[in-house]
């Protein structure tokens, strides 16, 4: 780096200390895009009559699951619900579990909210903000049984792979929020992202792959099929599964 650069590199870290130090807002990288897409009347109607109860808002401070629910039960956490559909059959299902959505888009957390209505789930909340602040600031370590991250975008295009969820960071993040013999369960229908996922988590420390030749698993019973998925398997096209227990 020449002499120049560096004085540039330096007056910008400056710059922000300064700005941060005046209480400025600093934009920051965030692990999503955001694509914010026009809420329906029956969204915006899900949001209003069901975030008071269901709703939670980013904090600081970690929040206290037991206390939310009501309860001390196992736990599920998914990152990027998309519209939700999946999660809220999962929560139905398994109605002794609590389960945790993350989602950056409005619409698909109104969706989900709706869909919740209309199901009659109790044991769901959800946080409209950026999984990783969540899981940082929000969920205390140790605390989570299961964390379920279903088809993130796979960034097919070989320049954007920087860009993928799954990542070292975010994985040892999770690991952390585990409790030891949770799992994470990751699932995609792009074959290269499987491969990175698999890859990344094969590298990580403290896990175990579930699958008996350490690779992939077959869909699980509890992942719903979702109609995307059983378009794709008419169509022929793949999806991979994987499941890592955490074991340190």
């Amino acid at each position: 780096m020449s002499d120049k650069s560096q004085d540039q590199t330096h007056t910008t870290h400056q710059n922000l200390e300064q700005a941060e130090a005046e209480g400025k807002y600093i934009r920051r990288i965030r692990s999503f895009v955001k694509r914010e897409g026009r809420l329906t009347k029956g969204q915006a109607g899900a949001l209003e009559r069901n975030w008071p109860t269901m709703g939670l808002e980013y904090s600081e401070q970690q929040l206290d699951l037991a206390a939310e629910f009501g309860r001390d039960a196992a736990r599920v956490l998914e990152i990027g619900f998309g519209m939700g559909k999946s999660l809220v059959a999962m929560a139905a299902a398994a109605p002794e579990k609590d389960f945790i959505g993350i989602e950056v888009h409005r619409p698909g957390v109104g969706a989900c909210l709706l869909e919740a209505e209309a199901a009659g789930v109790t044991n769901l909340r959800v946080y409209e903000h950026d999984a990783v602040e969540i899981l940082r600031d929000c969920i205390a370590p140790d605390t989570l049984d299961t964390v379920q991250v279903f088809f993130p975008d796979p960034w097919h295009k070989k320049r954007h792979h920087k860009r993928r969820l799954i990542q070292p960071e975010l994985v040892e993040l999770i690991r952390s929020r585990l409790a030891v013999g949770g799992v994470l369960h990751l699932a995609t229908d792009w074959q290269n992202y499987a491969e990175h996922m698999l890859d990344v988590m094969q590298d990580a420390p403290g896990w175990r792959n579930l699958a008996t030749d350490n690779g992939y698993i077959p869909r699980p019973e509890d992942r719903p099929l979702t109609k995307f998925e059983q378009r794709g398997e008419r169509l022929g096209h793949g999806v991979w599964d994987l499941k890592f227990e955490r074991i340190s």
